[in-house]
């Protein structure tokens, strides 16, 4: 089954801690010193916070699923769409070890389709990721779209990426 993911950036990951509590009802599943994370089940929602990025607000959607096989239905789909797809395969991020692959919409906002292995104790396992960084690829789609300036991204002519 899947589950809707947002990610947004915000600047006072307390502030947003208590806020979204309150709105959610629940606490957060996971805390960090610069993430949060609550896994929803009604509506069926893994929604994240973090302090890492360029400004706040919507970093990116996505759809996590149970299981591979769900995993490579998503990326058919983008594939058979005509997406320009960024295919990570195993990586880590957002305290996760996931498989993971990226698309972006026409309007330029990243969507990421993963599949959760693990929770890992760091953010990112790569070697030197800065603070400021984030997993997100950055918005080529459309020349009006909004960049995730932060990071790198899905484009039809470059495979490089942050995490």
């Amino acid at each position: 089954m899947k589950r809707f993911h947002v990610h947004l950036h915000v600047n006072d990951l307390a502030a947003n801690i208590a806020f979204y509590s309150r709105l959610f009802g629940a606490a957060p599943t996971r805390v960090e010193a610069d993430y949060a994370k609550w896994m929803l089940e009604d509506p069926r929602v893994n929604f994240a916070i973090s302090t890492r990025g360029a400004q706040a607000g919507l970093d990116h959607l996505g759809f996590q699923v149970d299981d591979a096989a769900e995993l490579a239905a998503l990326k058919e789909r983008a594939t058979t769409a005509d997406m320009a797809l960024l295919d990570e395969g195993a990586t880590t991020c957002c305290y996760a070890r996931s498989e993971k692959h990226w698309i972006t919409d026409p309007q330029g906002v990243a969507w990421e389709h993963f599949h959760t292995l693990e929770n890992i104790p760091v953010f990112n396992e790569a070697a030197a990721v800065p603070q400021g960084a984030c997993c997100t690829p950055k918005a080529t789609a459309a020349p009006q779209a909004t960049t995730q300036a932060a990071c790198c991204g899905p484009s039809k002519s470059s495979s490089s990426h942050c995490c």
